[in-house]
Parts: C-alpha cells; structure tokens; sequence
C-alpha cells in the first residue's frame, strides 16, 4: 500500500521538505509534522493522503493548505463525523472525512481534491503516540517512513533495513530491531517513494523537546544530534535535535534516558475550551505513570536469560510441511523459525544451538553471549543445516544439555524443533522431569 500525498493512480506526489517537532513527556509523544509537496506533473493532480499509524497512537489534528483552499480536520465522534460529512455532501458544500481503513493497523486517508499543476500543497499533521520502553530502560520514538521516503541505490529492488539489539551496544541504535509499518499483512514501507542516493529531492528537520518531573539523563540516536540542552536548572526539561541530514537508510531513532525512571509521575490535561462537558475533548484527563523495578527473585527469573535451541536433522525433516504445491519442507520451517528466534533475543542474555539425528552436535562447547559477531555467525550455520543426520535419536543430546553447566543468573530455556516420534519416550520424559527445577 502507497503512503504520503497520492494522485488518482496512487502514484506518490515528490515531498519537497518536512519539518517534525516532537514534545516527549516522559513515555507520550506529541508529534507534529509539516509536509510540503508540489505538483510537478503538466496538468492538475487529484490529491489524497494516506497516513499510517502505530496501533498506540492517534491522530488528533490535520490541516492541509492547497494554494488559496484550506482544509481543516474536527475532531469528533465516528458516528457524529459520518453524519455531519453526509449533510455536507447532501447540502452542495465541500466536506472531508479522514478516517480510519482496515481491521489490523490504523490507516488514516484523506481526499483533498485538485492540486494545479506547479502548486504545491502543505499538510500539518498532529498525533500522539505511547513510546515503547527498550530493554535498558530507555523511551524509543522512531519517525514513520511514510514522512521520510527512502532511497534504493542504484540496481537494487525496493528493500527496508532491519537492524538487531545486541547486548553491549545499547549505546548504539542502529543495531536495534525497527519494525516495519504494517497493514492488513503488507509492508507499508513498500509503497514509499524511493530514488537513488545523492538525489533526494526535499530537506527533512527534527527538534525535540524532553520533558520528566524526575530528569532527564541522556539522549541517544542513530543519527548525529546537537548537544542536549537543558532548559531548566534541575534538568527536568532538555532540548534536541538533528545536527545534519540523517542517514537515508535507516530510521529516525530517539532514545531517551531519565534520571529516575522508576518514580511515579502524572500528567494532567485540561479540556479544550467550549467543548461540550463529557464529549471526547470536553473532560479534563489525568495520565499516571508506573514503571516497576522488580528484583529478579520476585519475577522468578532474569529477562535476559540462556537459550538453547534444539533442531531435529532427521530424515522425515525432508518432508514438505504439508501436501500444498511447492509447500517448504519441515527443516526449512524450522530453520525459519529459528532465525527469527535469534534475532529477536534480550539484550545480555547467553545461547547455543544443538541439532540431532542419529547422532548430534552444537555450534558451540558451552552457551555464549548474544553479540553481533555471535548472532552472525550462528545464522550463518544455521542456513547451512540440512536434515541429513538420520533417526530421531532426542535422548543424548538432552543429556548433554543437562550435563552442560547453567550461566549463574541467566535461567535457561529449552526450545526443541522436532517433527518425528521416538521409541523411547517415557525415558525422555523422566529425564526432562528429573531437571524440570533448573531447566523451562
């Protein structure tokens, strides 16, 4: 699905600049966005705008100017909105309605008739959005694709890159896993515009304004930031922003760091004035934050624990997952599987990887730490596993697993691939039994 400022043929009109000014209080981010676009075809353009949002945030304002019309969005009810939009159209007169499409993400449209040729038009967007917390503690804002278009050097096919967190290097985002917009199971970056390198047509700036009661530490990117200033003597408030044209094949990626993350805070917010009292915007609403700090012996284990996975080499694994033409075979599912398990484990937590058959063997003698160069070169074997090992023989190498020792305070976790049945199976339960109090 295309996103940005479309014509009829859902073809993306060029962006010529973009402005994002962010307020972050505490895990909420109030996000406002200055589009300009221009028309550069011969003839006038049917224009609409597609926006996608995170399933987390909303959008609450947006206006867009198209030469000497101005379209301004009201915030109401659903049905109220569907209402006032039919008596508008029944009346003769121009109305909008931006609105939400599909049943598994929020896609926000808006048609916005004519642009001339040569004419540009400007779109202000305003949303909020809750910021997920990362392992570390630390609050991620990432700016959508959509609002920045990505490039595709030159003989490449459209493509997104997709970084991983890393233990030890949580001071550097880039490595960190960015999802991808989705709608209705498509990539939406997909429909972004792309050009080559060095011929980006349009200026992009971000500044952030950081607010918490309790402090602010430090900010983080994976793109070049000007020094955080403070602009209040106890820290409590900072300002930030891009130093220079960021990276155009990575996401725009904020980490905030507070002082005190773990003390409760509230945010209160006054109703818009004139608003009706109980409809949506009429109340005042209070937000509070808790951000637990649990010892590990409450929560019963540590989030970055050992992994230790076990795939099954046999010779059944061969066969196709199903009697589906072109159907991929068990040992490449599971292969599949087993990458994305690997690059979605917590920072510091340790892993090995076992297979089986008749006989077994493991990447590694003992579990190691998650590193970039660990995780690499385990994918790497791990798309040169075959199932040529032959029987299901699962016993030995869960004694060998149990024999090996645990990592003190990294509790460990099983998790075994394995299509076929063994002869033996009481004795492989009573072994998993007798170490069901050290091993999940």
């Amino acid at each position: 699905m295309s996103c940005g400022l479309l014509n009829s043929s859902n073809e993306p009109v060029p962006l010529r600049s973009g402005s994002v000014t962010v307020l972050i209080r505490g895990f909420v981010a109030d996000v406002s966005c200055e589009l300009l676009y221009r028309n550069e075809e011969q003839g006038p353009v049917e224009a609409m705008f597609v926006f996608p949002v995170d399933p987390e945030a909303a959008v609450y304002a947006f206006e867009a100017r198209l030469g000497s019309t101005c379209i301004q969005a009201q915030l109401r009810e659903k049905q109220q909105a569907q209402q006032l939009y039919g008596d508008a159209l029944a009346g003769g007169q121009s109305s909008f309605l931006l609105q939400q499409e599909g049943t598994k993400g929020d896609v926000f449209s808006c048609s916005l008739g004519n642009l001339p040729p040569g004419e540009e038009a400007a779109l202000t967007l305003r949303y909020v959005c809750e910021l997920p917390l990362e392992p570390d503690g630390a609050a991620r804002y990432m700016l959508p694709a959509v609002l920045r278009p990505r490039y595709t050097p030159h003989g490449e096919t459209h493509r997104y890159s997709c970084h991983i967190s890393l233990p030890g290097e949580t001071h550097s985002p880039q490595h960190r896993h960015c999802t991808p917009y989705r709608w209705d199971g498509e990539d939406v970056t997909q429909g972004v515009p792309r050009v080559p390198q060095g011929e980006l047509p349009y200026t992009l700036s971000l500044s952030a304004t950081l607010q918490s009661p309790h402090g602010i530490d430090r900010v983080l990117s994976n793109c070049s930031l000007t020094p955080l200033s403070y602009t209040s003597g106890n820290r409590t408030s900072a300002q930030v922003s891009l130093a220079e044209a960021p990276p155009w094949d990575r996401d725009v990626e904020l980490l905030v760091y507070y002082a005190e993350p773990h003390k409760p805070s509230a945010m209160l917010e006054i109703g818009l004035p004139g608003a009706e009292p109980g409809s949506l915007m009429g109340d005042p609403a209070v937000m509070v934050t808790l951000l637990p700090s649990l010892p590990e012996a409450v929560l019963g284990q540590s989030s970055a624990g050992e992994f230790i996975f076990l795939l099954d080499r046999s010779g059944s694994m061969e066969c196709p997952m199903d009697s589906r033409d072109r159907s991929p075979q068990r040992i490449d599912s599971a292969k599949e599987t087993l990458v994305l398990l690997l690059k979605s484990l917590p920072l510091g937590c340790y892993f090995n990887i076992y297979s089986f058959g008749s006989q077994f063997e493991s990447f590694y003698p003992q579990s190691v730490a998650y590193t970039q160069q660990t995780m690499a070169k385990s994918l790497q074997r791990v798309q040169q596993l075959q199932a040529d090992l032959g029987g299901t023989e699962i016993l030995a190498p869960l004694q060998a697993i149990y024999r090996s020792p645990c990592q003190d305070g990294h509790p460990r976790q099983l998790f075994v691939f394995t299509d076929g049945e063994v002869g033996n199976t009481q004795e492989v339960i009573t072994e998993v039994q007798r170490h069901r109090g050290s091993h999940r």
